[in-house]
C-alpha cells in the first residue's frame, strides 16, 4: 500500500509539472516492479483519468489552458483511444515496448532540437487538429501513455505554442484519451482496479505540487528538465529491451 501511494504521488508530481498523463514514467516503474506489460498499461490508464482531470482543473484556474484548441484535438484522441484495448490485445509485450520506446525517442528529438519560442503561434484548422488527435489517441493509449509525450513537442515545434501553454494543453488532452482508453482496456479486462485507484488517488497530491512548481520555473529550466526526463525513460527502455 505504502509503495503504491508513494508511486502515485511521484507520478502525479511529474504529471503536473511536465503536462504528461503519467504513463510515461508509471509504466516503466511498474515493469521494474514485475508487473506484466498489459497490466501495467491498464493501471496507468486508470491513473491518468485521475491526474489529467485534476491537473487540467488547476491549469484552467491559473489561465494557462486553451480549451477551444485542445477540445478538437481531444475529440480525435477520444475516438482513436476507443480502439486501444483491441490493438493492445493483438500485440505482444515486446512489440508494445518497442512502440513505447519509439514514442519516447520522437518526443526527445522534437524537444532536443529547440524551436524558437518567440515565433507567433500558428493557427491550424479544426480538421488538422482533429487528425492530430485521432492517431495520437489510438497509439498512445495502446501503450498506456496519455499522448502528451508527443502532443507537447508537436504543439511547440510545429504550431509554435508557448511551452507552458502546450504543457497545459497536453494534460487536458489526456482527459479525452484516458477516459476512452479506460473504457477500451476495461472491456478487454486489462485493468487492476484496486491498484489503479490507489495510485490514481495518491497522484492527486503530486499533481497539485507539480502544477504549482510548473508556473514558478523558467521555460529554459523546464525544457531542460523535460529533455532529461525523456533521456532517462529512453535509456531504461533500451536497457530493458535490448540488453
Amino acid at each position: 500500500m505504502i509503495e503504491l501511494i508513494f508511486l502515485g504521488a511521484s507520478v502525479g508530481l511529474l504529471s503536473g509539472f511536465f503536462g504528461i498523463g503519467g504513463g510515461t514514467i508509471l509504466v516503466p516503474l511498474l515493469l521494474m516492479l514485475g508487473y506484466e506489460t498489459k497490466v501495467a498499461i491498464g493501471i496507468s490508464v486508470l491513473q491518468m483519468v485521475f491526474s489529467s482531470i485534476y491537473g487540467s482543473y488547476l491549469n484552467n484556474k491559473k489561465g494557462t489552458l486553451d480549451i477551444p484548441m485542445v477540445v478538437v484535438i481531444g475529440i480525435g484522441g477520444f475516438i482513436g483511444a476507443l480502439f486501444s484495448g483491441l490493438i493492445t490485445s493483438n500485440f505482444s509485450d515486446f512489440t508494445l515496448e518497442i512502440i513505447f520506446l519509439s514514442f519516447a525517442v520522437f518526443a526527445l528529438l522534437r524537444l532536443f532540437f529547440k524551436t524558437k519560442e518567440h515565433l507567433e503561434q500558428k493557427e491550424a484548422s479544426r480538421l488538422i487538429l482533429f487528425l492530430i488527435g485521432l492517431p495520437l489517441g489510438a497509439i498512445s493509449m495502446t501503450i498506456g501513455v496519455g499522448g502528451s509525450i508527443v502532443l507537447v513537442p508537436i504543439l511547440v515545434g510545429f504550431l509554435h505554442v508557448p511551452l507552458k501553454k502546450a504543457i497545459s494543453a497536453g494534460l487536458f488532452f489526456v482527459i479525452f484519451s484516458s477516459v476512452a482508453g479506460f473504457i477500451s482496456h476495461a472491456t478487454a479486462g486489462d485493468i487492476d482496479y484496486e491498484k489503479g485507484v490507489i495510485i490514481g488517488t495518491a497522484s492527486l497530491v503530486g499533481v497539485y505540487i507539480g502544477v504549482y512548481l510548473k508556473d514558478r520555473v523558467s521555460n529554459t529550466l523546464q525544457r531542460r528538465l523535460l529533455v532529461g526526463f525523456y533521456i532517462l525513460v529512453v535509456l531504461y527502455l533500451v536497457q530493458r529491451i535490448f540488453i
